[in-house]
């Protein structure tokens, strides 16, 4: 691990260390937050006792799904964007004013065309995260080095050939950071979505539990999305050095 590397895991464990102190003490009372080693023992017994199995997979299968989405269109959209500068121009200023838009105004509307299923759901999510893929791809081909394009031309590489050994490569690490958010917000829309439309699931969950007052409940499984999250955006920051430098290492 990276000198960077340490710094960061010193700064989010003595968070967690000051958030126990501050429970255990009682500076913060019971009923606001139950200290981090609690919340670890609670989802432990979740986990053992078969409760978590059916809500985590109702949820992260719709994350994924939205995130998929999210990745896969939100790319091709921001090829063909790029692809025309016109068009980019008119659509430059609805992106930056994108997440303004309150989303969850278009549930009724998803549900009479698509019903009460998982699907709202997933559109939901797939809308907190398309953009930001289409954001950084297009940042991502904007800063590829013009004078690479030009070896392709003068090496007569078909668009093919310059897509796939030029502009993909030069446009990675942008890609790679779309990638990363729309994982995120692919867990923002879903979450939060089942906290006030769905009847089951992680955010219907900790909803129901904060209602009844069950914080034991509720801090675990806000525990678990925050280290699934985590956990996700690590291995594809890991992926992403290796891909980078086995890149650096082939020139």
């Amino acid at each position: 691990m990276s000198r960077v590397g340490w710094i960061r895991l010193a700064i989010v464990l003595g968070a967690v260390g000051l958030l126990e102190l501050l429970c255990q003490t009682g500076v913060i009372k019971t009923m606001t937050m139950i200290p981090p080693s609690r919340m670890a023992v609670e989802l432990w017994k979740m986990a053992e006792s078969g409760k978590l199995g059916a809500p985590v997979a109702k949820t992260l299968s719709n994350v994924l799904a939205a995130f998929v989405l999210s990745v896969a269109l939100g790319f091709i959209a921001g090829l063909l964007i790029h692809s025309l500068p016109r068009f980019r121009r008119a659509l430059d200023p609805l992106l930056a004013s994108y997440y303004a838009v309150p989303f969850f105004v278009f549930y009724p509307v998803l549900i009479v065309i698509f019903g009460m299923s998982d699907l709202p759901i997933i559109i939901i999510g797939f809308l907190f995260g398309v953009v930001a893929m289409i954001i950084n791809t297009l940042n991502g081909l904007d800063r590829i080095p013009p004078v690479l394009l030009k070896v392709g031309r003068m090496n007569r590489m078909g668009s093919l050939q310059t897509a796939l050994l030029i502009k993909l490569p030069s446009a990675a690490p942008y890609l790679f950071t779309g990638v990363k958010l729309a994982v995120a917000y692919s867990f923002i829309g879903v979450i939060a979505s089942e906290f006030i439309l769905s009847g089951a699931g992680i955010g219907y969950d900790i909803a129901y539990a904060y209602n009844n007052f069950d914080n034991r409940t509720m801090y675990a499984l806000m525990l678990f999305i925050l280290t699934t999250v985590t956990a996700v955006n690590m291995a594809l920051y890991i992926w992403e050095q290796r891909m980078l430098k086995r890149r650096m290492g082939g020139r």
